[in-house]
């Protein structure tokens, strides 16, 4: 069984091995195989995005992270940058809890690593999760020797599972999630699936239709809670506004579409949308933030051939009023251009990946659009679409249709805002049931 998510995951799921030993082995053997690949794709990244060169030993085990073995350890596993945020107030709950203990926090992308050590500079430890082959995971894990492990979503690495349950190490899999077409997946390999899931101490579930899907995939229906989703605890800091205020005051009242977190394919679509809104928006500015920072120069050069004048973020010059696109080249600064928009457009759905977490344009006040393939947060946004507080397109004319809409009536924004606000307050509390969990089930 293995991430959702990551890139790496391999799930053999064509083959009909009867014996969960025989599906580890056949598992390791083709991860092993695969090493050669894996970094060569480390190295392709690398290619357009230089942190990927870096750390190559993190990732193999060679090099540890330095552990006070005088004070016991918490281990917090957030694969991406998403999840790291996701956990900010676990962490901060787990940190208040337990004061005596360390923090160690892995992830596997340098946008999680470079969000790490934004938020806790030296406050936590970090390092890269290592690959989940056997001897290195054994490795790794007998280095920190964590009191109990947290894993966001549901990052899971059979030998990492594997060698903590036999070092009775306690894992909790935290605001965890099956979408139906995984469930399908993991039917496939019923054995490896039910040992994973009952290696678990707590398995904390977004909703209740997820604690149903791991119930029947083998999870112990003890261990498995609905506890609501973690990403809902927004705490976005005050200096967000200020700083956006200050942009825009640089702006004049031109009107802003952010278009944020978009992947290959999506971009083109967006600009032939924002076409569309300058014929009744002409003063139209378009914010494009790329999802990763590979694609930066790509689409800045797509925007540029499309015929638009742009701004890079990096470039920190003036986005004076002939600007029709600003292109945010950085890391970290989403949060502030939200603000800055009238109204945010999530990527990641106009092409089939998934989708992506809306929670910070909504807790900003800003009325919500996204595309049709929105299944990694498909109960989030039916909720938000539900209460009005998001809208759901499935082209470039319909995004403009909506967009222009929604440019040309303030009121209608401003109710979709408070919509948004209203339900992000209802369903906040996820940290604190979950730390209870955590307390309960778990005696350290």
């Amino acid at each position: 069984m293995l991430s959702q998510s990551s890139a790496y995951a391999i799930i053999p799921a064509y083959f009909s091995l009867h014996y969960e030993s025989d599906l580890r082995v056949f598992y390791n053997i083709v991860f092993t195989l695969a090493v050669p690949f894996i970094l060569l794709r480390l190295l392709w990244r690398g290619t357009k995005a230089s942190a990927y060169f870096k750390r190559w030993d993190e990732r193999f085990a060679i090099t540890l992270p330095s552990i006070d073995k005088s004070k016991p350890l918490i281990w917090v596993h957030a694969v991406s940058m998403g999840e790291v945020e996701a956990c900010r107030p676990l962490v901060t709950a787990i940190k208040s809890t337990y004061p005596e203990h360390q923090i160690l926090i892995t992830t596997m992308t340098p946008t999680g690593s470079a969000r790490v050590k934004a938020l806790y500079t030296d406050d936590v430890l970090h390092c890269y999760l290592p690959y989940d082959l056997p001897l290195i995971m054994r490795r790794f894990i007998q280095a920190i020797q964590p009191a109990f492990g947290v894993i966001m979503e549901t990052e899971l690495w059979p030998n990492l599972i594997h060698h903590c349950h036999k070092q009775n190490i306690p894992l909790v899999l935290a605001n965890a999630r099956m979408s139906a077409r995984s469930l399908k997946g993991y039917q496939r390999i019923p054995s490896l699936t039910r040992e994973t899931l009952q290696s678990f101490s707590v398995i904390a579930a977004q909703a209740q239709q997820d604690r149903e899907r791991f119930i029947e995939l083998g999870a112990d229906r003890d261990k498995v809670h609905a506890v609501g989703n973690l990403k809902f605890e927004v705490n976005l800091s005050a200096t967000i506004i200020e700083q956006a205020e200050a942009i825009r005051s640089m702006w004049g009242n031109r009107p802003v579409f952010i278009a944020a977190s978009t992947h290959e394919g999506e971009d083109e679509i967006i600009l032939n949308a924002s076409r569309q809104i300058r014929a009744e928006v002409p003063d139209l500015l378009l914010i494009i933030v790329p999802r990763h920072p590979e694609r930066f120069d790509r689409v800045a050069s797509l925007c540029q051939r499309a015929g638009f004048k742009i701004l890079r973020r990096s470039e920190n010059g003036l986005c004076k009023s002939d600007i029709q696109i600003l292109v945010i080249d950085s890391m970290g600064e989403l949060p502030i251009f939200y603000a800055c928009s009238d109204v945010a457009f999530v990527g990641g759905s106009l092409v089939p990946t998934g989708g992506h977490n809306i929670l910070e344009p909504a807790a900003l006040s800003r009325p919500v659009i996204v595309g049709p393939h929105v299944f990694n947060f498909a109960e989030i946004t039916q909720q938000f679409i539900t209460a009005q507080a998001a809208i759901q397109v499935d082209s470039a004319e319909t995004l403009a249709i909506t967009v222009i809409d929604l440019l040309k009536n303030p009121p209608k924004r401003t109710a979709m805002g408070e919509a948004g606000q209203q339900l992000i307050k209802q369903s906040q509390g996820a940290s604190q049931r979950l730390l209870n969990l955590i307390k309960y089930n778990i005696h350290v």
